[in-house]
């Protein structure tokens, strides 16, 4: 999703209107049906207060496609145990998120995948590690749909299914 997609989204699930997120942030209405129809962004600040106000990350809210933990009231994240066969990682992490689209040759890879552990925050944020590459969109946003459903079914452990191996060629990753 995009992030006028996803503050229309969010604005909505938090029952406010155009009017009222505006007069929360200190804006116009139009600004943010500006931001919601993708025709501009709001400068920091108001992302930051955003983030905050309706209680989600910064890269969720900018359109990077996030799982979050299976359990959003919890005071200490949902777990689970992420295996990935491609790349020999395993590792346990409370959200996964994808990377923008890689700009590349034909048999370059188009995303990656990251687990993200909320409960290793430092001063530079969540501690995040590389889980593998994928052809395209729709398999990493698989992926992750499959990450959650596990997640909210209380599952322990998850292995990548629609992951791609990839290889090391000079100066490229290509899929193998």
């Amino acid at each position: 999703m995009s992030f006028g997609e996803n503050l229309q989204t969010l604005r909505k699930k938090n029952q406010l209107s155009q009017e009222g997120l505006a007069e929360m942030l200190g804006v116009s209405r139009q600004a943010v049906s500006k931001w919601e129809l993708g025709e501009g962004y709001p400068e920091v600040d108001k992302l930051l207060i955003l983030s905050k106000k309706l209680n989600v990350s910064l890269d969720s809210l900018l359109g990077n496609e996030t799982a979050p933990a299976a359990s959003e009231n919890a005071s200490a994240p949902a777990m689970i145990r992420l295996v990935s066969p491609n790349e020999g990682v395993i590792v346990s992490a409370s959200k996964v998120t994808r990377s923008q689209p890689f700009q590349g040759r034909k048999n370059s890879p188009k995303y990656a995948l990251y687990a993200l552990d909320g409960n290793d925050v430092s001063v530079w944020g969540a501690q995040n590690t590389f889980l593998a590459w994928y052809r395209d969109l729709d398999d990493v946003t698989r992926e992750i749909d499959a990450i959650q459903n596990a997640m909210n079914a209380g599952a322990v452990s998850y292995t990548l299914q629609y992951s791609v191996k990839c290889k090391q060629d000079l100066f490229r990753t290509i899929v193998d």
